[in-house]
């Protein structure tokens, strides 16, 4: 039976009230789902649309790794609840690959277009996180191998896709960033255990497929 993840009567990244709880969806991704999480830098309290880091022309601002670096992130309680209780409204960065998922990303609107083809076909999903701009679909760890080779045996791969293996990083809700709220669009169960999400190849190929029919198209951004 195809899930359908996306309406749930209470999202793990929100308190009972509605309101963003960036701490307990924290807390959540590191010590229930093992996957490796640190804050991300702010974005620039002064203009919102600028980041906190000091590169001026910064293409993720607030959604990113600065102080501490992606090395550091990690799954230990203690930690998380350090950082975020000295910087509660911290974005939440995973720290892609290794035992944590990686994600293939493309623009919002091809994105939610692609996503309504997936579903008449019957295509299981896992999560999707849905920034403002870009949304990005949950997969299992690819090496850069393995995606290479998928790459390569294709005749057409779209340019506005995008990969976050291992080394990468993505921005998960409830996080707020220069360009707006990072929220999800096929939420995990509350409280389940470690979401399942689909191999790499058949994410790429069904959303390669998608995106090359008539109607469906993403511009190379």
């Amino acid at each position: 039976m195809r899930e359908i993840l996306g309406r749930r009567r209470r999202l793990l990244s929100q308190r009972g009230d509605g309101s963003p709880d960036p701490i307990g969806a924290a807390l959540t991704y590191a010590t229930q789902w093992q996957w490796p999480v640190l804050p991300g830098v702010a974005a620039d309290p002064q203009a919102r649309s600028r980041c906190g880091c000091p590169d001026p022309e910064c293409t993720v601002p607030g959604a990113h790794p600065f102080d501490p670096g992606l090395l550091a992130a990690t799954t230990d309680a203690r930690m998380v609840r350090w950082w975020w209780a000295n910087r509660p409204t911290a974005p939440i960065v995973l720290a892609t690959g290794g035992n944590a998922p990686c994600a293939v990303s493309l623009p919002a609107l091809p994105a939610a277009r692609a996503l309504a083809a997936l579903d008449r076909a019957g295509l299981r999903l896992g999560p999707v996180v849905a920034a403002p701009t870009r949304w990005s679909l949950l997969v299992k760890p690819y090496s850069m191998e393995q995606l290479g080779e998928l790459l390569y045996a294709k005749d057409f791969v779209p340019g506005s896709l995008r990969f976050h293996g291992e080394g990468g990083y993505l921005a998960l809700p409830p996080s707020g960033t220069g360009r707006g709220a990072v929220r999800w669009e096929r939420a995990p169960l509350p409280g389940s255990a470690t979401p399942w999400v689909p191999d790499v190849e058949a994410v790429v190929d069904a959303v390669v497929d998608a995106l090359t029919r008539t109607g469906v198209s993403a511009p190379e951004l």
